[in-house]
């Protein structure tokens, strides 16, 4: 029996607003872009500080709506969902093209961990969205 596990959690900041494409199909993708920092300290004893970037992809309705309500540059967020690699063709050139994304899918989480700077005391402020 074959077992494998593809998990991905991730901390970091909104790279961008959300970015929310029609399909052919009907459907709707949105896409983020999440920067995770780190730092280190090199062989001559200076610090080093490195991003890296990820991309993150939905397709399902109620997270768009909540990431177009929500997901704006600079906002904190936790993700946690499953490595995907799509492999396309662009017209006019011989080689496929890849791109590796962290898909949220069913179970997979998003949380905004900070407060948004536009909050009304009227609107509600979710802390944990429900996937």
């Amino acid at each position: 029996m074959a077992f494998g596990l593809n998990r991905v959690e991730l901390i970091g900041r909104l790279g961008a607003d959300v970015n929310v494409n029609h399909l052919t199909s009907g459907g709707r993708v949105a896409n983020l872009s999440i920067a995770t920092d780190e730092s280190y300290i090199d062989k001559s004893g200076q610090k080093v500080d490195k991003t890296e970037w990820h991309r993150v992809v939905t397709f399902q309705d109620g997270l768009i709506d909540i990431c177009r309500k929500h997901a704006r540059k600079g906002r904190l967020v936790y993700v946690d969902g499953k490595l995907q690699t799509r492999r396309w063709s662009k017209s006019g050139e011989d080689s496929d093209r890849f791109s590796t994304e962290i898909l949220l899918a069913p179970g997979g989480r998003l949380q905004f961990l900070d407060k948004r700077a536009d909050s009304a005391a009227s609107a509600p402020n979710p802390q944990d969205l429900p996937s």
